[in-house]
């Protein structure tokens, strides 16, 4: 792994080169997840872009550092270091919380004069202003250890191995926490393009949820559908990579992979 800086090398993990020019795309994990969950999605679309993966605090190298519990100071940390690359066109690729995290980045970048991202792919989340009644972080520990287990996106050879499960229960929590209490501020929108991207069968967000990030944008919107639940991410790694690649070489300044 090749970190950009020293500085951004705590958040950003590279896990192969990419083109000396053209895109940088930034991938924001799930609850629960880190950077090491998108190594297969990085090296796939490291010919278009060049790719990094964000660590959260909490998890893996960064396993002693408190996790965030609120929302808010996470995008405020991670936007200040994306403030920093501004040498190439920006792309944000966030799933379920990492999708509601890239929203509130880019909301922080604007503020800031940039760099805008020229696309937020918001995969497998509803809209930030789409509210459900959930408060999984409040289960009891075996309870919350089977949420994890039903949506898809933890080895389950993790979820049967009582150690594994101590070191990754508390950024868990944390991260279902800050995902779980957040409320937009009203009216909440940014100036860049937003592509909703759902599992057809996903139990956490529905097409019309989906569609109601449109509201979020004053830029262009659409919806796309994959085949698969709320991480269709991984069966569909294909398809996904088939549909992001034409985005990213769209963007200013790129060309297409080789």
């Amino acid at each position: 792994m090749t970190p950009l800086s020293t500085e951004t090398g705590q958040w950003l993990r590279s896990f192969r080169p990419g083109p000396a020019t053209g895109p940088r795309l930034i991938l924001l994990p799930h609850a629960g997840g880190s950077a090491s969950f998108f190594v297969p999605l990085s090296r796939a679309l490291s010919p278009a872009a060049d790719v990094h993966a964000v660590q959260y605090p909490g998890r893996q190298d960064r396993r002693l550092e408190p996790a965030f519990t609120e929302l808010a100071p996470l995008a405020d940390s991670l936007a200040e270091v994306l403030l920093g690359l501004d040498d190439r066109p920006l792309a944000l690729f966030g799933h379920s919380m990492g999708a509601i995290l890239g929203f509130e980045v880019i909301r922080r970048l604007e503020k800031a004069g940039g760099p805008a991202p020229f696309v937020l792919i918001a995969s497998g989340r509803r809209a930030p202003s789409t509210v459900r009644d959930e408060a999984y972080h409040r289960l009891p520990d075996p309870a919350f250890v089977a949420e994890m287990g039903t949506l898809g996106g933890t080895d389950p050879r993790i979820l049967a191995e009582p150690e594994l499960v101590e070191m990754i229960l508390s950024p868990t929590r944390a991260d279902y926490q800050a995902i779980e209490t957040y409320r937009p501020d009203p009216g909440a929108v940014i100036s860049t393009p937003i592509i909703a991207m759902i599992g057809e069968s996903d139990p956490r967000v529905t097409t019309a949820e989906a569609e109601q990030w449109r509201n979020h944008t004053t830029a262009s919107f659409e919806v796309r559908h994959f085949p698969g639940a709320h991480f269709y991410l991984l069966d569909q790694q294909a398809a996904l990579v088939d549909a992001l690649t034409p985005i990213l070489t769209a963007a200013p300044g790129s060309h297409p992979p080789t």
